[in-house]
């Protein structure tokens, strides 16, 4: 996915000195790595090097003394520089999308977690049983404490879900769901929804769900994560929308954290982000641009898979494309490769359905399509194609689509404004064909409520105007199966069932770049963008010195 760089080059996103007074509060050996991130990305790239030979020197003695020490104790006391994409949007509020910052740096965390299937695994909750379609109940594990050192009980459990019910907005996970808790007993939870749900699991393992001891909740309207998760690393210092600063936590339930702590930055000039990869300025780097990369050494880059599926869909209400044969032709026309080579420099993934890499379990099911209606002849149809310049490549995308599908013999105009301004006309079926780039899992881990949103009857999102009885039941079908094998299996059918009309095109999958410093191991590379940091994460020993 490309993300255009705003500065020019030799230029990056000023800095603040609030980071760099934190960092001299935690000593000499540990304000070299923060410092080091500053002058990196203040400074014209063509004078990075000599800031970073200027900062090696003027912390020579903390150097030595560095290397006098056991080398397994280094290794030990080091902190992992994080650059950042973005800074908060809510002050790191757990209730709000800052959630997932949180989850990335393991210092929230919630009775759930899933599995690469997106099947829900014990975390704060160590079992949970479901006794009635509405009622579930939750084991929480013992010997917990918060950060402030306060104990994980079910009463804290239950205050913490509580105050996630009843925030305005809601999070998102708990969008059309009426749920209650109360406690059962000293270690356990019962939590009760409105109508039959198999996915409560699922959604107590969204970021926005952590529990969070009481001192979070002291003033109201606004949670504040310090010292009040349950992570290897406690949030110590929140610098605004400049940085945040954490600490590994001795108390954690788990295996102790490697690395001493974690000094985030946000960055959210990709030009500054790839030179902070670059220099060594940074250890971990969110979101590398793509017009950064030929500029960087090739192994300190990792592809991630996404589950975001850039999508070509088709009107099946009016114009042109109520005639599935058109919308054969149109599928006939595209040339995915051409896409992905142009535009996103090979760094995406061809679909071959609406669900990519980023969920492993789907190519194993998918089954070759059959029964596909035949393409007929566009001879010079008139059709709108529509997109917006919030996402840089979508227009690209829609001038390759132009060109393929006038070849084609379609003849096409095109609409292209803000996402702000043409959403509304693009929910209401003003345009033929539309490209969108989207989310494939949403907050639950679950591909289904996407699917019903776009693909229902009466879904929320059904950009393609689609209704379809057979595509109804498949989903329904999906929707009351818990999660697992046959649940997946349910999936795949009703993705069938939807590309079968042809009202939605699936042409690619997108990837996000992340940069690691060669001696980071156990950065988590994960399509959800729920974790990146953990307990295991550590420096290897022979890269210590610098």
């Amino acid at each position: 996915m490309t993300f255009p760089a705003t500065a020019m080059f030799g230029t990056a996103a000023p800095l603040r000195a609030s980071s760099m007074l934190a960092a001299s509060r935690r000593g000499a050996a540990t304000r070299q790595p923060v410092s080091l991130l500053r002058r990196a990305l203040a400074l014209p790239l063509m004078l990075l090097s000599f800031s970073l030979l200027a900062g090696c020197g003027q912390d020579e003695e903390t150097s030595a003394a560095r290397d006098d020490a056991p080398e397994k104790t280094q290794t030990q006391d080091r902190r992992l520089r994080v650059a950042m994409l973005q800074p908060p949007r809510s002050g790191l509020n757990p209730l709000t999308d800052d959630a997932f910052k949180l989850s990335r740096w393991r210092t929230a965390e919630t009775l759930i977690r899933l599995d690469t299937d997106g099947d829900p695994q014990p975390f704060l909750a160590t079992e949970w049983e479901r006794l009635d379609p509405q009622t579930w109940r939750f084991t929480i594990r013992p010997g917990v404490t918060f950060h402030d050192g306060s104990a994980l009980t079910a009463e804290r459990v239950v205050a913490s879900l509580t105050a996630a019910t009843n925030a305005v907005p809601k999070p998102r996970i708990l969008d059309g769901v009426e749920m209650h808790i109360e406690a059962d007993g000293e270690n356990a939870v019962i939590v009760r929804t409105a109508d039959a749900d198999p996915l409560v699991p699922n959604r107590l393992s969204s970021p926005q769900l952590a529990i969070m001891a009481q001192r979070a909740y002291t003033q109201a309207g606004h949670v504040d994560p310090t010292r009040a998760g349950t992570g290897p690393f406690v949030l110590t210092e929140i610098n605004g929308t400049q940085s945040a600063t954490l600490e590994r936590y001795d108390g954690y339930w788990g295996e102790r954290a490697e690395l001493a702590g974690i000094d985030a930055d946000y960055v959210p000039d990709g030009t500054a982000r790839g030179a902070a990869l670059r220099t060594g300025a940074a250890d971990v780097v969110e979101a590398v641009p793509v017009s950064q990369v030929a500029l960087i050494d090739p192994t300190l880059i990792h592809e991630v898979p996404m589950p975001r599926t850039n999508t070509l869909y088709l009107n099946t209400a009016s114009g042109a494309f109520q005639d599935p044969a058109l919308r054969a032709a149109a599928r006939e026309a595209l040339d995915r490769g051409a896409i992905v080579r142009t535009v996103y420099e090979g760094r995406a993934d061809v679909a071959e359905g609406l669900l990519g890499p980023a969920l492993a379990w789907a190519s194993g099911l998918r089954q070759p399509h059959d029964s596909r209606t035949a393409a007929a002849e566009p001879k010079g149809a008139s059709i709108t194609l529509a997109t917006f310049t919030d996402r840089a490549e979508l227009p690209e995308v829609a001038v390759l689509l132009e060109q393929q599908l006038e070849a084609a013999g379609f003849d096409v105009q095109q609409e292209v404004r803000q996402y702000a301004h043409i959403e509304s006309d693009m929910l209401a079926g003003k345009f033929d064909a539309f490209i969108l780039s989207r989310a494939t899992l949403l907050d639950s881990g679950d591909p289904v409520a996407y699917m019903v949103s776009d693909f229902s009857c009466a879904g929320s999102f059904n950009i393609a105007q689609l209704c379809d009885p057979a595509i109804d039941a498949a989903l329904a079908k999906a929707g009351d199966l818990p999660p697992g094998p046959e649940r997946r299996q349910a999936i795949i059918a009703a993705e069938a069932a939807i590309l079968k009309t042809d009202a939605a095109i699936p042409m690619l999958h997108e990837r996000v770049i992340q940069g690691e410093a060669t001696g980071v191991v156990g950065a988590l590379r994960d399509p959800r963008e729920r974790e990146l940091i953990d307990e295991h994460t550590h420096f290897r020993q022979a890269d210590d010195a610098r």
